[in-house]
């Protein structure tokens, strides 16, 4: 039993916007600037995601445009200085591209923007092509939920499936995210999951669990 999952598919970006390959440097430029977005899948003809391009891989361009680098920064800082005399997406892009699928969950999507530092993902089917895109912003949108469905959600997945007779009524309150849950129970083993499992539902922010279990329980 668990609490339902939104998936990447419920706040993606369907309308993503993309460049091919042969963009040129000005271009990407323009299009990001032009759709206020801070990085852009690479596709090849088919709408295949072939790469990502994002504006740290176009700031070498001013970086090293007056520049002498040392010896040690050559040494260290090589890709950003073969991006520094880039022309094209092609060869700006970071490769192979940072993607998740449209059925992943939230979760997954927030691991993986956190473990490889990126704002944006591509969002792309089983054959790599593109779907959408899904950003930091568009994985947030989940704490906008409102109290009331919140709570709703946790008494139908959580509090009726887990304690179908309580002995005093299980009360649940959702102020600003926070999820208050007081009442007694007959199974205490069953508090901790409860609380876990309230915890995992999405637009969560805290549970204050104040269940307690009857004598014997």
């Amino acid at each position: 039993m668990e609490s339902s999952a939104y998936r990447v598919s419920d706040v993606m970006t369907r309308a993503a916007v993309a460049v091919g390959r042969k963009a040129i440097f000005k271009d990407v430029v323009e299009r990001m600037e032009q759709w206020k977005v801070s990085a852009l899948p690479v596709l090849e003809g088919d709408g295949r995601v072939i790469g990502v391009v994002s504006e740290a891989d176009l700031l070498p361009k001013e970086e090293f445009r007056d520049s002498d680098p040392d010896r040690l920064t050559q040494l260290h800082r090589m890709a950003d200085m073969a991006k520094a005399g880039a022309l094209c997406a092609e060869e700006l892009m970071s490769t192979p591209a940072v993607t998740v699928h449209a059925d992943a969950t939230l979760a997954e999507a927030a691991r993986i923007v956190a473990l490889r530092h990126v704002k944006r993902l591509p969002v792309v089917n089983t054959q790599g092509l593109l779907e959408g895109v899904v950003s930091r912003g568009d994985l947030l949108k989940v704490f906008l939920r409102p109290d009331n469905d919140l709570a709703d959600e946790i008494r139908r997945d959580v509090i009726d499936v887990l304690f179908q007779a309580p002995v005093v009524p299980v009360h649940i309150t959702v102020v600003n995210g926070v999820a208050t849950l007081t009442g007694t129970v007959q199974d205490a083993t069953r508090i901790p999951l409860a609380a876990r499992l309230v915890r995992g539902v999405e637009g969560i922010v805290g549970v204050d669990c104040r269940l307690t279990a009857a004598d014997g329980g």
